[in-house]
């Protein structure tokens, strides 16, 4: 079992030094301008993103919104929450492929990937299972306690992805080899 982790290790670390030592990626990393856009572009797409997804999770948790039927919120926030992460996605890819040597060395990065595999798994769960009978909540007074767990799973789960992003930068400084 060892030996397979350690190959797919070897192979992911293989495919993070192939793609650094590409030119474009080379030209990215060596920008002026292009990498730092990259970069306040994807926190403010991150802020998009997470924004709705808090505003809908607080609703699902029963704290925000409550006056309003959780059909109409999830209308309203489902397109905002769709273009964040396509474009949080979308930069995040770029900064990666400008780097891939200094995230594949990153305890904090694998635990934002990590931590947003489970928080999409989250997603996934709650749109094809629980969400199935949403059209019935709007005329109940609480939510299924599914939706509950799913809103408090979201809010932790994608809290921990912020705090990881923001905290990955710092890991050559704390956990140094």
């Amino acid at each position: 079992m060892s030996a397979v982790i350690s190959n797919a290790i070897e192979l992911l670390r293989q495919f993070f030094l192939w793609m650094s030592e590409l030119d474009s990626s080379i030209a990215l990393r060596e920008s002026t301008y292009v990498a730092p856009w990259f970069q306040v572009l994807h926190v403010v797409s991150v802020s998009l993103f997470a924004g709705s997804v808090f505003l809908m999770d607080l609703r699902l948790v029963g704290v925000g919104s409550t006056r309003l039927p959780f059909s109409y919120v999830q209308r309203q926030l489902f397109p905002w929450q769709m273009a964040g992460i396509a474009a949080a996605n979308l930069t995040g890819a770029g900064l990666l492929f400008a780097n891939p040597m200094t995230y594949f060395a990153n305890i904090i990065f694998w635990t934002k990937m990590f931590t947003m595999a489970l928080a999409g798994l989250n997603a996934l769960a709650f749109h094809f299972v629980t969400a199935t009978t949403m059209a019935e909540w709007d005329s109940r007074s609480q939510l299924p306690p599914a939706a509950k767990f799913a809103g408090v799973l979201g809010l932790v789960l994608w809290t921990n992805v912020i705090i990881a992003g923001r905290l990955m930068y710092y890991a050559n400084t704390w956990f140094r080899q």
